[in-house]
């Protein structure tokens, strides 16, 4: 009974001011808040049908292929609507979940819809705005950061990957996943759209950000689909479209 209660209860909103790194100017912040659709996350049909159809799949996928056990006390950077978080807070093992974004819109207004939709353990998980590229966490803090298409719109991605880095604990893990990553061949695709332009960077660009961070990185294709469409993706990942799963680890043991 007391397990049912914990999760229907509301997730926490923490309110913060000065979270603005020097990376991360007030004009770039407002121009986001201004431009950022109903959704917090583009175009509202692409958006429920995403929310839908495809935010189940990406755990086992993380899971069973990647052979991540997310455990312990996580951290989401950039989190928007916070899908992954509310998906996350369902796992026995994870202790807590930290949601932070740039926008307390998207978290006091968006975010609570997504883990109603998802029907996310509300109890474990904690909202507050905050910048990836200063985060206001103590070092060897949680066992995962995780992130979902949000280092191609970083100022800094070295800067956020160190950050990472530091408030992970010792064999902690960061895990990237939906990052625009340029293919070999260029063509229009469909997908959710974003009111600010990310980064085109092609594999190998991450591969080096990763190493100049000194953060070990494990890069692991993404294929959700199944039956001949699964096969006909595992041949053209990286040449007609790129997607990818990136899993660094911090050095040292716990």
């Amino acid at each position: 009974m007391i397990l049912l209660e914990l999760s229907k209860a509301e997730s926490k909103y923490i309110e913060k001011k000065a979270y603005l790194s020097r990376y991360t100017h007030e004009r770039m912040w407002a121009l986001q808040e201004a431009e950022a659709p109903a959704s917090g996350c583009g175009d509202d049909a692409e958006w429920g049908r995403f929310l839908k159809q495809e935010v189940k799949k990406f755990i086992p996928f993380l899971t069973q292929k990647c052979e991540l056990e997310f455990r312990g006390r996580i951290l989401e950077i950039g989190a928007g609507a916070a899908w992954l978080s509310a998906e996350l807070s369902k796992l026995p093992k994870v202790v807590e979940v930290i949601t932070t974004d740039i926008s307390p819109t998207l978290l006091k207004e968006h975010a609570p819809k997504v883990f109603e939709l998802l029907k996310a353990n509300r109890a474990k998980i904690t909202r507050m705005p905050g910048d990836f590229h200063q985060l206001d966490f103590p070092d060897n803090y949680f066992d995962y950061v995780v992130c979902s298409a949000v280092l191609a719109h970083a100022v800094n991605v070295i800067q956020v990957l160190r950050e990472a880095k530091r408030v992970l604990k010792p064999s902690g893990r960061f895990v990237a996943i939906r990052e625009s990553v340029r293919p070999l061949a260029k063509f229009k695709k469909r997908g959710l759209k974003s009111s600010s332009r990310p980064a085109n960077y092609t594999l190998a660009h991450y591969k080096e950000l990763f190493r100049q961070a000194a953060l070990p990185l494990e890069v692991k294709p993404v294929n959700l689909s199944r039956g001949f469409k699964y096969y006909l993706n595992q041949m053209v990942n990286g040449l007609t479209h790129a997607r990818y799963a990136f899993v660094g680890t911090k050095r040292g043991k716990t």
